[in-house]
């Protein structure tokens, strides 16, 4: 890292500072306010050749009228999601295998597998009862558990993705009743609407982590450009998820707080992971004495949240009661860690054999407490680091250690981590390689699925990639704890910058109250009002 001085004759109030992993260019003006990669990161100057190189000494940075950083971003999205609606093309062929010679989808030789094309939006359809006109929560079936038992179901998923579903639905069919639209199987016109939301919703993530990321836009552009895109934008309804938390993380950082809360509050009505965030806004809220603003969050989390959900739940409470029963019923995904030990070592679990239906409470157990005690971890750091952390580097710490400790990892929820990464930890080199191994981890996933017996992958081979997985998380976490640890290493405090997503804690004096003992206090140094120092915005 190279820290290069400005004079105040150079037009730099109060002689700030800017720290990037290079040195940077002899005519530094146009550097204050925005980071340039193509000076600062060697990778990106290099890759920067393809377009004529890195940026001119004598450029005039921001005054661009149409290519801005975040419309260039943007359209590197759209071209990402091209490539990830691609890859799941393969599982939309047709072929006349239906009674009498009716069309329907080709899956033949398991072709969801062997061409990486599968999404759990493709089976739903069926599987939920969506080509029946259902209603999510109101429509139940009989369905029949490997003991031949039968258990009656419902939509599985919170009522914000179960309403999407149902909406992408009516459109499909909306689609498909007219004659001189071009057709398909209905199926596969459901599929496109789908992806078309969930493009929309990647898109919101992705200009809400540009506005997020401050003079370090470029930065945003990794969660355009991941690998995980690829794969996993349309795998299942996660983008969803990202744009609530995004959004939500964005209204705090412009100081509203109810804002924040709502979109929050709407993101865990989708899933559940947004609702996590407002973790660490409680333990830096409570170090910096600005309580006020979360309860305020929290206010419009829960309304949002119960606005949505309680007529579901008084009208169709079963059908409601239903993802958390599922959630709470289901065992070790194939994904977490705890499948493989299993896989490796032959144990049996903490609950042993379970027979269907029944709730593996041991194990429920256990992953509860290790993610309160991984919590507990991060709020004394957060509350003891000489310096207050950035909230994105707390909020990537929260939704890393759940997933570790969860005993579900589903291969769509690394998508969680991408833009909080992304904010928490800006070296492009070290979070591209970790989006690559963890992108990568779908091909030996697929290959296990097919089975030896059709000429697939031992089961090893799939739960090896997923330790190197997770091994590059807990990495990319001990880096961040770091620089939390060392707030002199973190590019994004680098000219006197304290949290760009902040909101009211951005620059904020420490006043933990009270009755906090001193064991839970920061050291005298950082009680002090950050934003004294020289600020670049």
């Amino acid at each position: 890292m190279t820290v290069v001085p400005q004079a105040p004759s150079q037009g730099f109030a109060g002689g700030a500072v800017i720290a990037s992993p290079g040195p940077l260019a002899d005519d530094c003006r146009s550097v204050v306010d925005r980071d340039l990669p193509g000076r600062t990161d060697p990778m990106v100057a290099e890759l920067s050749g393809v377009i004529g190189g890195p940026v001119g000494r004598h450029a005039l940075i921001g005054r661009s009228r149409f290519l801005t950083p975040l419309r260039v971003i943007l359209l590197l999205a759209v071209v990402f999601l091209a490539l990830g609606w691609s890859t799941k093309a393969a599982c939309l062929q047709q072929a006349p295998n239906g009674p009498d010679g009716a069309l329907g989808l080709d899956w033949s030789g398991s072709r969801q597998y062997t061409a990486l094309c599968y999404s759990d939006t493709v089976p739903l359809y069926g599987a939920e009862r969506l080509d029946e006109g259902a209603f999510p929560y109101k429509k139940s079936w009989e369905e029949k558990a490997g003991d031949g038992s039968t258990q009656q179901r419902y939509m599985e998923y919170p009522v914000l993705a179960g309403l999407y579903q149902y909406g992408s639905m009516k459109v499909a069919k909306a689609w498909d009743a007219v004659s001189w639209l071009p057709g398909a199987l209905q199926v596969v016109l459901y599929f496109n609407v789908v992806a078309l939301g969930l493009s929309l919703a990647w898109l919101v993530t992705v200009w809400a982590t540009v506005l997020l990321a401050g003079r370090r836009v470029w930065d945003a552009a990794l969660v355009a450009v991941s690998p995980l895109v690829i794969v996993h934008a349309f795998t299942n309804f996660d983008p969803l998820a990202t744009a609530f938390a995004a959004g939500g993380l964005l209204g705090w950082a412009r100081r509203r707080p109810v804002l924040a809360g709502v979109l929050l509050g709407l993101g865990g009505a989708t899933k559940m992971y947004p609702l996590l965030l407002l973790g660490p806004l409680l333990v830096l809220c409570l170090r910096a004495g600005r309580m006020r603003p979360w309860w305020q969050a929290v206010a419009g989390a829960a309304a949002a949240w119960l606005l949505v959900n309680l007529p579901i739940a008084l009208l169709f409470p079963a059908g409601w009661r239903e993802f958390f029963r599922l959630n709470s019923e289901r065992g070790a995904d194939p994904d977490s860690i705890y499948n493989v030990i299993t896989s490796f070592t032959g144990w049996r679990g903490f609950d042993g054999p379970l027979a269907a239906g029944e709730t593996p409470t041991n194990l429920n157990t256990v992953s509860f407490v290790l993610f309160a005690a991984a919590c507990v971890g991060i709020g004394y750091l957060a509350l003891t680091a000489a310096r207050r952390p950035r909230v994105a580097q707390l909020c990537f710490l929260v939704i890393a250690a759940f997933l570790l400790t969860n005993k579900v990892w589903s291969p769509q929820y690394s998508l969680w981590l991408v833009p909080l990464a992304v904010l928490a930890l800006p070296h492009r080199r070290i979070l591209l390689a970790w989006m690559t191994i963890d992108a990568l981890v779908w091909v030996p996933r697929m290959y296990y699925y097919l089975g030896v017996q059709n000429k697939g992958l031992p089961e090893q081979w799939f739960t090896a990639t997923v330790i190197v997985r997770d091994l590059a998380v807990v990495a990319l976490c001990v880096l961040v704890i770091r620089q939390i640890r060392r707030p002199e290493l973190d590019l994004v405090r680098g000219g006197g910058v304290d949290d760009p997503v902040g909101g009211v804690l951005d620059g904020a004096p420490d006043r933990p109250p009270g009755w906090l003992p001193a064991w839970l206090r920061p050291r005298e140094r950082s009680m002090q009002a950050w934003s004294e120092a020289p600020a670049i915005r």
